[in-house]
Order: C-alpha cells, then structure tokens, then sequence
C-alpha cells in the first residue's frame, strides 16, 4: 500500500489589487521505492519544508525521487534541498546531470515508477505540467495534480483557473482525464478533496 501525506497545504489569495500571495501544496508519497516529494515549495520556505519533512520521520536524504508539477518558483523553489535525488521537473527527467530521454507528448505517455506510482502529462496551466497518481493507497486513487486544479472550488468557479492557463483547452481535457481517474485530488493551492461522481 502506499501512503500520501501533504506536508503543506497550498494557498493563493489577494494581498491588493496588484499582487496576491501564494505557495503550492508539497506532498510526501511513500511506495516501493520509498519517498517521493511532489513540489517543494518557494525558496523562501525552505526551512519549513525542511522541518516538515523532518517533522514526518524523515531525512532530507530520505527522498529518493522529487517531481515539480511545472516549473513557476513556487513548486521547484527548493530543488536544491535534495542533491542525491531523482528528478522530473515538467517535462525533464535528471539525475544530477544526467537526462533521460522520455517522450511525455506521446499519446497515452505514462512515466512509470512503480506498479502503484505513474507521471502522467497534464499540460494546459504551462505547455510541461506533469502529475502524479497514486493507486493502492487507503483513499483509492490519489492524483497530486499541481495547478491543474488550483483549489477544490475551481469546478464551480472557472475563473479560478483558466485566468491562469496558457492553454484552457487542453487543460480542461486534461482536468476531465483525472477527474475520470481519481478518487481523490491534490491541488496546486488549496486542500485535498474527494472526486464526487454523480449517477
């Protein structure tokens, strides 16, 4: 079995009618292979998250693979906490300096981890969003999605995220896929929530 734990829940709100503040939900996987870190955070967050993970059981070594939904700041800020780490950043996948050729535009690609843990492409909030699903956990299926949902309420309020998207149509396909696929989504700033299917 597999288990999820967001370490922080993400947040976006208005500071003035120029600026907002935000941070992304960071989210700890435990499977097969160990511990995988979906996000990470912005850089000025970086102790907290390092206490986080720390505060979970865990070193920061510990983390066998990290996974950046996209590449805005505040999901990669804090690469540099895992230097011993595999990465899939969007579309890149590296150790150290060392890349794996993987073609994410095909159709159907599915990155494999383990039997339980799949990268899959979900552009449309940037042309190179990835997530992250998880099955065999105790709430079914678990999709760590980034800013393919902004938050729980985006369903009802559009706005919330195609103001943001660099393409509103392939990432409502792409929304539409996991929500066929996932019991339960981690959005990119907002809490965990149940994918209600109705009859």
């Amino acid at each position: 079995m597999c288990f999820i734990k967001v370490l922080q829940e993400g947040y976006c709100r208005p500071k003035s009618d120029q600026s907002f503040v935000a941070d992304c939900s960071v989210t700890l996987v435990t499977c097969e292979i160990g511990l995988i870190l979906v996000d990470t955070s912005g850089p000025w967050n970086a102790k907290a998250i390092a206490s986080a993970i720390e505060n979970a059981g865990f070193k920061l070594c510990d983390i066998k693979l990290v996974v950046g939904t996209h590449g805005h700041s505040d999901h990669i800020g804090n690469l540099n906490l895992f230097p011993t780490a595999k990465f899939i950043v969007g579309f890149d996948i590296f150790e150290g300096n060392v890349y794996e050729s993987f073609d994410f535009k095909k159709d159907l690609a599915e990155y494999k981890i383990t039997d339980s843990v799949t990268v899959i492409p979900t552009p449309g909030h940037t042309n190179h969003d990835v997530s992250v699903v998880v099955k065999n956990t105790e709430l079914g299926t678990v999709v760590v999605a980034g800013d393919l949902f902004e938050n729980e309420n985006d369903i009802q309020n559009p706005n919330d995220w195609q103001s943001l998207s660099e393409s509103i149509q392939l990432q409502e396909v792409n929304r539409q896929k996991v929500l066929a696929i996932a019991d339960y989504i981690v959005p990119g700033h907002g809490k965990m929530f149940k994918v209600v299917r109705h009859p």
